[in-house]
């Protein structure tokens, strides 16, 4: 064979040899590759199934422990119905004592039922009621524009509130039976602003107070999606 003939097959050669370790280095990365990549998801799988285990765990907890303290919840209420200052201060005699609490916060902010009490109970000791005002829930009972301001509240300030003012005239006795009224109610009220001055007429009260409310809560059982 030709020297120049044993060159060119040997050049050939580590061609066809090349070729083949370019394949087989494809071939590999490819595969190399491909099992990153189901690693990658596997463990991001396992990563997220762990999450999910995670949060059904926390929710099983809290169920585990809201039964726990049924029983306690239970003795609770039953000491509170046979509370007899509770029981002293029902509106109507048939009424558990616990209505009282009910009576006490309502679940709605009915300005105009706590009007109706102030007018016919609580302010029903003086002779002369000069003015009441109790100022509708912004946001809740008015439909204006003004209920689309955002009010920043610091955080000392308490929401869920009626605020109301009333000017009424008497004796001292009467004045002083008024306060001793709005102390009394079963209402929580609060008198944030207390005036009395001397007209023509006799003494004069002015009053600027707040009661409050507290919505209802709805408990139901909800769905949370667990975040990848």
């Amino acid at each position: 064979m030709k020297p120049k003939d044993v060159a060119i097959r040997k050049r050939s050669q580590i061609a066809k040899a090349n070729r083949t370790m370019f394949l087989w280095i494809a071939i590999a990365s490819a595969l190399v590759g491909s099992a990153l990549v189901v690693s990658i998801f596997l463990a991001q799988k396992l990563f997220y199934n762990e999450k999910v285990l995670a949060a059904k765990q926390t929710t099983l907890s809290t169920l585990e422990y809201n039964n726990s303290i049924i029983k306690d919840l239970q003795d609770e209420i039953r000491v509170l119905d046979t509370n007899e200052a509770l029981a002293s201060v029902k509106a109507n005699p048939s009424d558990q004592a616990l209505q009282v609490i009910l009576d006490a916060l309502p679940s709605e902010a009915n300005s105009l039922a706590l009007g109706a009490s102030l007018q016919n109970k609580l302010l029903i000791d003086v002779p002369v009621i000069e003015s009441l005002q109790v100022d509708p829930v912004v946001g809740v009972e008015t439909s204006t524009d003004s209920e689309l301001a955002v009010i920043d509240a610091g955080p000392s300030e308490i929401s869920n509130v009626i605020t109301f003012q009333f000017v009424v005239e008497g004796n001292q006795e009467q004045l002083k039976k008024i306060l001793q009224n709005l102390e009394h109610s079963i209402r929580t009220i609060e008198v944030t602003s207390l005036k009395i001055e001397i007209s023509s007429t006799g003494p004069k009260m002015t009053v600027q107070a707040r009661a409050f409310y507290e919505p209802a809560k709805t408990i139901e059982v909800t769905e949370e999606p667990v975040a990848r």
